[in-house]
């Protein structure tokens, strides 16, 4: 069995962001597992795992742990089988699986070999599950191409050319991405995989799991509870328009024009003002609970941190400018604690632009909820959503005095002054 370490961040990334780093690890052990289950229940004369990266604890005792060697995975698909042969010191019919199907069942690795010398699993994304020998074939597998929609059919090619007699194992699905996950887990809900893949689904994550998804492009979508859906063109309900938010529109480069440094982005999202303003010579930094946030904006060339904007940040007290784009307002449900936040990381007479509702008279408190593919959603998330009154009505108690209401392309903008 080929396998490496189920670490956060090393293995099964494809299924991020939908699920987080450690969620994608903890399916990777679960299919380790679940596969070495069904060698066990198949009662091989001897288990072999190519194993990659820090050693776990719940790697059964009976299996013989090889360390693997090479940089592509075709060699090491090769040094597998040279350094399995090499201590059994002469022939033997080797079968070599994968981590990615733990929906096998021992019945599946009972392989009928007949005359064949070799044997190929194919698996649904064109690559395969299994590949096995009833002898040592030195350069069988080394310099095919892998992780493409044709390396089963170049490795069946290769075989041929080689002159081995193939037999064809079923085809299997590999778990690659979400999609696939999902797939597998309803195959073969009782396994290890599928029991934690429900779980995972079926209880609330982070709203940032389901927000980094939407910056990578998965679909997502928001939905505003209480039935308050008159709202929904402001919160953006139905699917999550993330790209909007790597747009500068004429509206946002107004906001730049405003915009006296240095400059908190509260909620930057991928950074599309960071980005304007380091062009405008202007000093910016973005915070954002999102990582694809951070790692985007930084992409572009700016500065972000990981930061809820409650916890200390760099410059506290010395800020020129807070922007409070995108409905940032609402972030926490409690637009008042957030003001006063804002005025506590301003220098005395620095200004925070936020965008309002484009209906003046909204002021409403409410909870959303993200839901993304295969069933996940996030926990509840408190939101507001204030029109320019509410916000003018809250600048007094927050320390702030009002200086300036504009609308442009739709949106709708107030300046608030540090009154200090």
């Amino acid at each position: 069995m080929l396998a490496k370490s189920p670490v956060a961040g090393r293995v099964k990334t494809r299924l991020q962001p939908t699920f987080s780093g450690a969620e994608a690890a903890a399916l990777a052990a679960a299919a380790i597992r679940d596969t070495l289950d069904a060698v066990a229940e198949l009662g091989p004369r001897r288990t072999v795992v190519a194993w990659d990266g820090p050693q776990v604890p719940w790697l059964p005792t009976s299996v013989c742990v090889l360390p693997q060697r090479g940089t592509t995975l075709d060699e090491r698909l090769e040094h597998a089988f040279e350094d399995v042969y090499a201590s059994e010191g002469g022939p033997a019919r080797v079968l070599l699986i994968g981590m990615d199907t733990p929906h096998l069942l021992a019945a599946d690795l009972d392989v009928p070999w007949s005359d064949d010398d070799a044997v190929l699993g194919p698996s649904c994304d064109g690559g395969y599950w299994s590949i096995g020998f009833r002898r040592h074939v030195p350069g069988a597998i080394r310099g095919v191409p892998m992780s493409t929609a044709r390396t089963g059919g170049d490795q069946l090619v290769r075989l041929e050319r080689l002159g081995l007699r193939v037999g064809l194992l079923p085809m299997m699905r590999d778990v690659d991405d979400p999609e696939d996950a999902a797939a597998v887990a309803a195959v073969a809900p009782a396994t290890r995989f599928g029991r934690l893949h429900r779980r995972l689904v079926w209880s609330p994550c982070s709203p940032a799991t389901l927000f980094d998804a939407a910056l990578s492009g998965v679909p997502v979508e928001i939905r505003v509870a209480d039935g308050k859906e008159h709202v929904a063109g402001f919160l953006g309900a139905g699917l999550l328009d993330a790209a909007q938010w790597g747009r500068l529109t004429e509206a946002d480069e107004v906001v730049v024009s405003r915009c006296e440094g240095p400059v908190l982005d509260v909620g930057c999202g991928p950074g599309r003002f960071v980005e304007a303003l380091a062009c405008a010579g202007i000093p910016a930094l973005g915070v954002d609970l999102s990582r694809e946030a951070v790692r985007q904006t930084r992409g572009r060339g700016g500065f972000a941190l990981l930061r809820d904007v409650h916890e200390r940040v760099p410059g506290e007290g010395r800020w020129g400018t807070v922007l409070l784009a995108d409905g940032n307002i609402g972030i926490g449900g409690d637009p008042l604690a957030l003001l006063r936040r804002c005025r506590a990381v301003l220098r005395p007479g620095a200004v925070a632009l936020v965008e309002t509702s484009p209906d003046r008279g909204h002021d409403i408190r409410t909870t959303v909820t993200l839901h993304g593919p295969g069933g996940r959603r996030s926990h509840p998330v408190p939101w507001a959503v204030l029109g320019s009154a509410a916000v003018v009505d809250l600048a007094a108690s927050a320390g702030f005095v009002a200086v300036e209401e504009w609308h442009v392309g739709g949106r709708a903008f107030v300046m608030l002054r540090h009154a200090g």
